[in-house]
């Protein structure tokens, strides 16, 4: 593991709440969690863009005290209830929609909004002080990987300030072939997409990461990981970013390689 602490991390959050419920399938994965800032560094202020928000164009929250938006269903009582009260910034939120502009991409900044669960759930396992500013950013609707390429590489000059941006998706989003059960059967099919996303984005060229996440649905079993793609593409805004190779910091064998998790 190279010892540089990370900057920008793309991960698996996880089925809902289940992570908060202390699911046995979630165990390798809330361990990880929680352990996971000693390899980040300390931000100042993080960014995350979630799976769980598409708009027409890349839209940023912009509350000062971002409310929570409970975006799943079926679940105990206690789980709307939940609380992530971390700070909004809205001038960093107006000025972040500006640079986007200035780069010819249309943008603008939702005051009401609040964070969802791709936001708030792997957060209260990360930082559960919930005492750094963060930021949301919305997918863009159509899920375009060239747009979202380039999303990301309009985004780096966010590099030279202590921001930490996180992508939270999965690598993995066919339930009807999941299951959260410990120790879950091996899937053949599963395997080689992420051994191929592996491959792809541990890339020594970024022009190679490129074109094959561009191309991501020719990879093996694309669309049987993905039938919906909202999962994988924050994965690709973190890749436009970095433009370095990255490396696994998670890879959750007990799920069956459906828990990756990327750093740069």
């Amino acid at each position: 593991m190279n010892s540089t602490k990370k900057r920008i991390v793309y991960f698996s959050h996880g089925g809902g709440p289940l992570p908060l419920l202390h699911d046995l399938g979630h165990k390798a994965m809330i361990d990880f969690m929680k352990v996971l800032p000693e390899q980040l560094i300390r931000p100042d202020l993080i960014l995350v863009i979630s799976a769980h928000w598409e708009e027409t164009v890349p839209t940023l929250l912009g509350s000062p005290n971002p409310p929570m938006f409970y975006d799943y269903y079926g679940f105990p009582p206690e789980t709307y209830k939940v609380q992530y009260p971390a700070p909004g910034v809205p001038e960093k939120a107006a000025q972040i929609a500006q640079m986007l502009e200035d780069t010819g991409i249309p943008s603008q900044v939702n005051p009401n909004r609040g964070f969802d669960h791709g936001h708030f759930i792997p957060l209260l396992m990360m930082y559960p002080e919930a005492n750094i500013p963060t930021l949301q950013l919305s997918l863009i609707r159509g899920l375009n990987p060239e747009r979202h390429l380039r999303l990301g590489e309009a985004l780096r000059p966010l590099l030279d300030e202590n921001i930490l941006i996180i992508g939270s998706g999965f690598s993995f989003h066919n339930m009807s072939a999941f299951s959260w059960r410990p120790n879950g059967k091996p899937d053949p099919a599963n395997d080689a997409f992420q051994d191929w996303l592996i491959e792809a984005n541990a890339h020594p060229s970024y022009d190679s990461t490129r074109n094959a996440l561009l191309h991501w649905e020719q990879a093996p079993s694309a669309r049987y990981c993905h039938p919906r793609e909202e999962h994988l593409i924050p994965l690709l805004v973190c890749a436009g970013l970095a433009q370095i190779p990255a490396e696994v910091l998670f890879d959750d064998q007990i799920l069956g390689k459906r828990g990756l998790a990327f750093g740069w």
